[in-house]
């Protein structure tokens, strides 16, 4: 059930999401991420490498990613 929620949630956030941002990235804590562009990770040390829709790089921990969907 928890799953399905997040499931309705993700989709309901790509539908209303404006154009700034090609893939939606969502945690297990239930965050969503908008980015603008494909996500990269890195294999080496386990990040996601991402540049928010206000254009600034970041990273966040890939264990903390349930899925990266593009929009």
């Amino acid at each position: 059930m928890k799953s399905m929620i997040g499931a309705v949630v993700l989709g309901l956030t790509v539908l209303v999401s404006g154009c700034s941002s090609d893939y939606v990235m969502a945690t297990k804590e239930g965050k969503m991420i908008m980015t603008d562009g494909k996500p990269q990770i890195d294999k080496e040390t386990g990040l996601v490498k991402y540049t928010d829709d206000s254009g600034h790089e970041k990273q966040i921990n890939g264990d903390e990613v349930s899925s990266i969907v593009e929009r």
